[in-house]
């Protein structure tokens, strides 16, 4: 039970931290502009963290962390590809 509660969550806070983190970005292409720096680098962290403290839950430590570090990865890799798919055609 605690896998089909904790799982969905953790992924849903880690896919938010790491869009805070990337929409603080100047080179982010996904807004017109940047969020703040300061607040969604703080908010993005906090989402992390959270995160995998629910997959803590699930899982052990070293599975937890190997699993946030590669969602992380795969997050973080597919963003610019987004947003260029969000942008694709048009000027910013």
């Amino acid at each position: 039970m605690n896998a089909f509660i904790f799982m969905p969550i953790a992924l849903l806070t880690l896919f938010l931290g790491c869009t805070a983190i990337y929409l603080a970005s100047p080179n982010q292409r996904w807004l017109a502009r940047p969020l703040p720096g300061r607040p969604a680098y703080l908010g993005g962290v906090l989402l992390l963290a959270l995160g995998w403290f629910a997959l803590r839950q699930t899982l052990q430590g070293v599975t937890a962390s190997f699993v946030f570090l590669t969602f992380l990865m795969l997050v973080f890799s597919l963003q610019p590809y987004i947003g260029a798919l969000l942008h694709k055609g048009g000027k910013r």
